[in-house]
């Protein structure tokens, strides 16, 4: 032992670091296991935390207004309007919903698209496309979106940027599980994620339960 390891604090020691080192990864290891079981309470569809609605929300009329006490726009949900004028129950709507994540995922659509803040930056962010102004009216706004997800070629929305979607040949139902997805993940409370978007206008007539096909 030299006379410097001698004289050295303890503080200062080799072992004392070392030890350190071990304690704080340990805990931080802890750390991340509950954050981890934390996070999938939260994350769950239709769970006690209400930041991720359940899927039958797609029966319902989705906004995005300004949350004074939180500072920031957040999802609400409104009155009967469901999707393609049908009422799903809740294992029929999450069925459609899953359908169309997998569909998502297999185009591999995040290599140009954001969703929930992941993905490339090529093409338009799709967290809140269901409320996109875009597509002009909540009237059309479901033929608009099955005719451009049929054939995006032929029916393309650049508003000026000259970008065009590949045709990914997707099929009835695919397109269907695709729009469902969508309108679905619009209503996940992102916490004001996108910031400043001004979502389209919701005005259109509100059905009746006998006034839907069951």
């Amino acid at each position: 032992m030299t006379s410097a390891e001698v004289s050295a604090p303890w503080w200062a020691s080799e072992g004392f670091w070392r030890k350190c080192a071990i304690f704080v990864t340990a805990f931080m290891a802890l750390v991340l296991i509950i954050l981890t079981f934390h996070t999938l309470v939260v994350i769950e569809a239709g769970g006690e935390s209400g930041r991720v609605p359940a899927y039958s929300v797609i029966n319902h009329r989705i906004g995005f207004e300004f949350d004074s006490d939180r500072n920031h726009a957040v999802p609400t949900i409104g009155p009967l309007v469901p999707l393609f004028g049908e009422v799903l129950s809740e294992e029929d709507a999450k069925a459609l919903v899953n359908h169309g994540k997998l569909t998502v995922q297999a185009r591999n659509c995040m290599n140009c698209h954001t969703i929930l803040g992941n993905g490339a930056y090529y093409a338009p962010d799709l967290t809140k496309a269901w409320l996109d102004p875009g597509w002009g009216n909540e009237q059309a706004r479901e033929l608009l979106m099955t005719m451009f997800l049929t054939d995006p070629v032929a029916n393309k929305r650049t508003f000026g940027t000259n970008r065009t979607m590949p045709n990914p040949k997707l099929t009835e139902d695919e397109v269907r599980g695709v729009i469902a997805y969508l309108k679905w993940m619009s209503a996940i409370d992102t916490n004001g994620f996108p910031n400043g978007f001004t979502p389209l206008p919701q005005d259109g007539p509100i059905l009746e339960p006998e006034e839907v096909v069951q």
